[in-house]
């Protein structure tokens, strides 16, 4: 990862703020941010308030910083493992095999995948290489969207070349543009989208779909880690990495409109809002849904959030929904108030999926140190796909003694399942030997396997929300 030399900002957008800037941290200085409240003395840590008297928050600030340091060393590294992965898995696949690959070698046509092409997968592809809609789910359906959301938010991890060929060839929609954006504070494109228009509905419905976290890209992992925030005035508090990601601005903030001539460096939130404004222009019967995974489902709800700060009425009016699955926290309790407040004004929809023991939507932490809450239901599947509108995911957060142990038995019962949902479900959910593998993590790693996009598909198809909506709609409003 680049030196950041970034991180100094005008701050004058914010009521308050707590930002962390990692290049600047030495040793000894970390560590006795253990042992001091005081923060203005800290040099890697810009803050409005002068001391820190908690001593969680102070070791979650210590932790945060070790993890970027970390990612900043290891990006090199994780990137070429990523690279040869993939690639390995790509040339795997490609030949049929190691039996092909033997066979083409002898007869010297081995094969080898351009990265840029429809056929070339990402590790996430490789673990689910399902590309077709469920044809049981029609338009129309109280399904329809939460499913097609589901799967923009998988393919939207692969390249260029392979989400178009899905858009235009298989799912027979309106390929629109795939975006790699920039990061103001990473100083690099980081943040990925693409856009879609589905017309087999009765109205045209432009998906926005924002990337979630890669697995081998530092950046992404360091925009999860960095628990920076900003408090935005009649907002709250809101997670600073994800800010950054959407396309905060150092230098300004998020200042409703802006003057950008460098077409290199095209900023999340400001191209898709503008892309949306031409579009929607277009037919008045036109609207949009946002989703994403992960990383990914942070973004796409944190996007109507400053479209509301910035009282985009006529771009609010005409969102449909919201559809994340496995989305992180992204800010505090006002925060919260004030998006169920907006979506609310403008009857926008908000369907908060989680699965199972999913590590990330219990991140990060909802207790007396840090300030991050969820809002609204979520609409939770357990590990046989039933689903349920709670108010808050069983075992809210990551970290618990009972919940750890619960996990791991959950971990059992979805590795017997996956030698058995084939044959019970249909050939289109059996499980690849990768998956598996990934499978048994769980028992290590309890909630990073559920994560994967592939439970989430499954949720969508074969868990019916149907006779939840009215519930859900009474929860939200």
């Amino acid at each position: 990862m680049a030196a950041r030399r970034a991180y100094n900002c005008n701050n004058g957008f914010s009521d308050s703020y707590m930002l962390l800037k990692p290049e600047e941290v030495k040793f000894l200085d970390l560590w006795r941010l253990l042992f001091s409240s005081n923060l203005k003395k800290r040099r890697f840590l810009d803050s409005s308030h002068a001391r820190e008297y908690n001593f969680w928050h102070r070791f979650f600030i210590f932790l945060s910083i070790v993890v970027l340091k970390l990612l900043g060393f290891l990006a090199h590294p994780l990137a070429l493992f990523g690279f040869y992965l993939e690639s390995s898995l790509n040339v795997l696949s490609a030949n049929h095999g190691f039996r092909g690959i033997l066979l083409n070698i002898l007869r010297l046509k081995l094969k080898i995948p351009d990265s840029s092409s429809a056929e070339y997968l990402s590790l996430i592809g490789h673990l689910d290489s399902r590309v077709t809609l469920d044809q049981s789910i029609k338009p129309g359906d109280v399904n329809y969207f939460g499913a097609l959301c589901m799967m923009a938010s998988k393919v939207v991890y692969e390249n260029e070349a392979h989400v178009l060929q899905t858009v235009n060839d298989v799912w027979k929609m309106e390929f629109l543009g795939f975006f790699n954006f920039w990061n103001n504070y990473q100083e690099k494109c980081s943040t990925q989208a693409f856009m879609m228009r589905d017309k087999r509905v009765d109205h045209d419905t432009i998906i926005v779909s924002f990337r979630g976290t890669e697995p081998f890209n530092a950046d992404d992992w360091s925009s999860d880690f960095d628990i920076s925030w900003y408090e935005i005035e009649g907002i709250g508090k809101i997670h600073g990495g994800f800010m950054k990601a959407l396309g905060l601005q150092k230098t300004h903030g998020w200042p409703k409109e802006i003057d950008r001539e460098d077409k290199r460096r095209p900023l999340a939130y400001y191209t898709l809002r503008e892309r949306l404004r031409e579009l929607l222009k277009e037919d008045e019967r036109t609207r949009f849904v946002v989703t994403g995974h992960s990383l990914g489902g942070a973004l796409a709800i944190l996007f109507p959030s400053i479209l509301a700060f910035h009282e985009e009425k006529l771009l609010l009016e005409r969102l449909e929904g919201v559809y994340t699955f496995g989305q992180p926290r992204v800010g505090d309790s006002k925060f919260g108030e004030f998006m169920v407040k907006s979506l609310s004004q403008y009857k926008i929809r908000y369907y908060r999926f989680v699965y199972g023991f999913d590590m990330v939507p219990r991140l990060p932490l909802d207790n007396n140190t840090l300030m991050y809450k969820h809002f609204g239901p979520c609409i939770y599947f357990n590990w046989n796909y039933v689903a349920q509108i709670l108010e808050e995911e069983p075992f809210k957060n990551y970290f618990s003694i009972v919940g750890a142990v619960l996990m791991r038995i959950h971990a059992c019962f979805e590795i017997g399942r996956s030698f058995t949902i084939g044959w019970r479900r249909g050939k289109e959910y059996e499980e690849r030997m990768c998956f598996r593998i990934v499978r048994l993590l769980g028992l290590l790693l309890p909630g990073i396997p559920a994560h994967c996009p592939q439970d989430y598909v499954n949720s969508t198809r074969l868990g019916s929300t149907g006779s939840l909506n009215s519930e859900y709609d009474v929860k939200i409003e």
